[in-house]
């Protein structure tokens, strides 16, 4: 008995003993096997890849359907327009991208002789550019261009069996490249006109390329006749959406001139313009004017890549820095670098200070630096604000609830990064957007709208009494510039100082050289002079002017509050009618409205792209154009006509100053502000300077890769003592029972 007892006490013991041995063993193992609490895989441990994030997934990568920022920011990487702005030079300059220069246009008269550059809009009857194409620049590999024996398409009219293992766009097997030519960038110009494409552009563009709205029409009655013919064909069992679906029409683009493009060979083609427009060239930077090959639009229009979800608005077929590599766009979006990127050095020269900002120091280094860039859906601020900090992103914008914790207002009532920003080495670049956020009154409206000089008291008082320094400060953080025309800094036109205030709303104030907004009390001087002395019309009925926004978010109520509080000021009830975006568009182009806020961000840094918003040409409700106030003075719009074919100078500057002046006076809106973008940037990114005009600047960004490892690693270093805490725990928990059997061995042994 004694040895059996003994045998089991000795067994217990050792299970005892054996056990913490195992636990020990596992903490130490556990503790020597902790690395940095890293999301990427360990294969992209020290990569040359840069980390970014997205907020919603793009609707369209379509370069002829895309018209967003958001779009812009994958499809400017992929897709190379002729044009392109500079990285460094300010102001904005247009340079070549994929043509060999910016091409400077002829003006022809109608009687078919050549005008000089000078020549005013209304005696030009076109104006060519002819456009050379540089030699040499290949597409990425695809399987578009992939030949079969006979020297044809190897993947046209695909059939189930050939789709067999073909899950993506990466499963074909077989892939091949062309030359850039001037086909793709006049195939790109006829996609415009294709009435399926539905490009936002294209009423807007037709108005210029001499024949595209007459072609676009020929389009349009193409694809009615072929529709018209499969229904009768089918009969009542027609369904044209299932149809075009497994039978997708492919139009003849050649069946129909278009005169205002020409090809002249293999890289060089023209396009011809109605009228003199300046503006033009900046068109050739846009998205819309990147090129698209025929072959690609016809490998993926096919039914069965498109149930598939394989498709052009999805896969971009490009000639830029960058490809599609994966578009998962509910988790993430990655590009790679392109391996058939044409040469394209880092800029030489920028302004005067980027020598010393560090902005030349790689001038002249073969483009893109970063070899893949991946893009993450984040939704949520906090997560993504927590691995920025982490290092895991690599730039962050700032969000109201991270600002306080990223920036400080120094005394001179300038942004400063916090210490504790400082600390980690992350940046802060600000840079005011060519955009503006403005409030507007319905000019065709019975009360807020009209052209007399009480009407125009009325508005003036309501913009002195909408304190927009203030709503900058409270709903902005600061980050804004309060406006006085509808041109932002940055653009020809826009003037600083004391010869830039509005006078209707500011005074110069000599001793702080700085503007003061009108006073309160003058505003309601100006609403009595109106006919509303105290908020009041003749009758004594409170005047009540209705405020139409899309301000649907739960953050929106404190700015609703305000509008309706800075109203109170003089009297005036401001009714709220907030809508979902589309009734507000119903109401804007309806007329149905008094007063509404809204935005705009310039699609090249022209003052012409502002001043259309006010063109009484543009109205919304009687021509469904931008101009939303429905604003129309026949003084303005003349001067409107002369300033927008004119070129950059003092002529055109004295013309636009004449523009504010009326604008100023008739108050159609009240000016806003310019938004200033914020942006942080961890210090181991290099060559980084913000450019609002310019879609492709990741190429320029390059990597300092194994400071950004290290300082990951010092920033997400486990943190071990809770771990050994525990195990120091346990041990000290189990010695009574190591005690009891070593007492109850003693005993077992006498």
């Amino acid at each position: 008995m004694l040895n059996k007892k003994f045998t089991g006490g000795a067994v217990k013991g050792r299970s005892v003993a054996r056990a913490l041995s195992l636990l020990a063993l596992a903490a130490v193992l556990f503790i020597s096997g902790c690395t940095p609490n890293d999301p990427y895989r360990s294969t992209e441990r020290g990569g040359n890849i840069f980390y970014t994030t997205f907020l919603e997934p793009p609707k369209h990568l379509d370069p002829a359907r895309a018209y967003s920022s958001d779009e812009y920011d994958f499809i400017g990487q992929i897709y190379e327009p002729l044009l392109q702005y500079h990285y460094l030079k300010r102001p904005y300059a247009l340079v070549p991208l994929t043509a060999e220069e910016v091409p400077e246009p002829a003006y022809y008269g109608r009687d078919g002789k050549v005008l000089p550059a000078n020549a005013p809009a209304s005696v030009v009857d076109r104006a060519v550019y002819e456009i050379k194409v540089r030699k040499g620049i290949m597409y990425q590999q695809h399987p578009a261009f992939a030949k079969g024996p006979d020297g044809g398409a190897l993947y046209a009219a695909l059939t189930p069996k050939d789709l067999g293992d073909i899950k993506g766009i990466r499963d074909f097997p077989a892939k091949g490249t062309k030359e850039l030519t001037s086909d793709d960038f006049i195939y790109q110009i006829m996609r415009l006109a294709d009435p399926r494409v539905e490009s936002p552009v294209l009423s807007i563009i037709e108005k210029y390329v001499t024949g595209l709205k007459e072609y676009s029409e020929a389009l349009r009655k193409d694809l009615d006749a072929i529709r018209a013919e499969r229904k009768k064909a089918a009969g009542f069992s027609y369904n044209q959406s299932v149809d075009e679906k497994m039978r997708p029409i492919t139009l003849d683009y050649w069946k129909h001139r278009l005169p205002g493009v020409e090809k002249v060979d293999d890289h060089t083609f023209r396009i011809i313009l109605k009228t003199k427009y300046p503006q033009f060239t900046y068109w050739l930077a846009m998205p819309f004017f990147a090129p698209v090959p025929r072959e690609a639009a016809e490998f993926y229009n096919q039914g069965l890549l498109s149930d598939m979800n394989i498709t052009l608005d999805r896969f971009p077929v490009g000639t830029g820095p960058y490809m599609m590599d994966t578009n998962n766009p509910n988790m993430e979006i990655v590009l790679v670098k392109n391996p058939n990127f044409h040469y394209e050095e880092y800029p030489s020269e920028g302004e005067p200070e980027d020598s010393q900002n560090g902005l030349l120091k790689y001038a002249g280094s073969k483009l893109p630096f970063i070899e893949k860039i991946v893009f993450k859906l984040e939704k949520e601020a906090i997560p993504r604000w927590n691995k920025f900090l982490q290092g895991y992103y690599d730039n962050s914008g700032i969000t109201s609830d991270s600002f306080d914790q990223a920036v400080s207002i120094g005394s001179a009532g300038r942004p400063e990064l916090t210490e504790s920003m400082e600390e980690k080495g992350i940046r802060l670049l600000t840079s005011v957007r060519p955009s503006t956020f403005y409030s507007g009154f319905n000019m065709l409206d019975d009360v807020v709208g009209g052209y007399s000089p009480e009407k125009q008291k009325l508005r003036q008082a309501i913009s002195i009494a909408l304190e927009y320094e203030e709503f900058i400060e409270i709903f902005s953080n600061g980050r804004g510039l309060s406006a006085n025309s509808p041109l932002p800094p940055g653009i020809f036109g826009y003037k600083e100082g004391r010869e830039g205030i509005n006078p209707y709303v500011y005074d110069w104030d000599e001793k702080r050289n700085r503007p003061v907004r009108k006073s309160i009390e003058y505003a309601r001087k100006l609403m009595a002079e109106a006919g509303y002395p105290g908020g009041r019309d003749k009758t004594g009925r409170p005047l009540v002017i209705t405020f139409d926004n899309p301000w649907t978010g739960a953050d929106s109520t404190p700015m609703i509050n305000w509008y309706i509080k800075k109203f109170a000021l003089l009297g005036i009830q401001l009714e709220n009618r907030t809508t979902d975006y589309n009734r507000f568009q119903e109401k804007m182009f309806s007329g149905n409205f008094q007063f509404f806020s809204w935005g705009w961000n310039a699609d090249y840094p022209d003052p012409e792209n502002f001043f259309f918003l006010l063109a009484g040409s543009n109205g919304k409700v009687k021509f469904q154009g931008e101009n939303a106030a429905n604003y129309s003075n026949a003084e303005f719009d003349r001067l409107f006509k002369e300033m927008e074919n004119m070129e950059n100078g003092p002529a055109r500057q004295k013309v636009i100053d004449e523009m504010v002046a009326i604008a100023r006076q008739d108050a159609p809106w009240v000016w806003g502000y310019h938004p200033v973008a914020f942006t942080l940037a961890h210090g181991w990114i290099e060559n980084l300077k913000p450019n609002s005009m310019a879609n492709n600047t990741m190429k320029y960004m390059r990597l300092a890769t194994s400071e950004r490892q290290a300082r990951r690693d010092e920033w997400n270093r486990p943190n071990y003592w809770p771990i050994a805490a525990v195990v120091v725990i346990i041990i000290i928990g189990s010695l009574p029972a190591i005690i009891t059997m070593r007492k109850k061995r003693g005993l077992g042994k006498k």
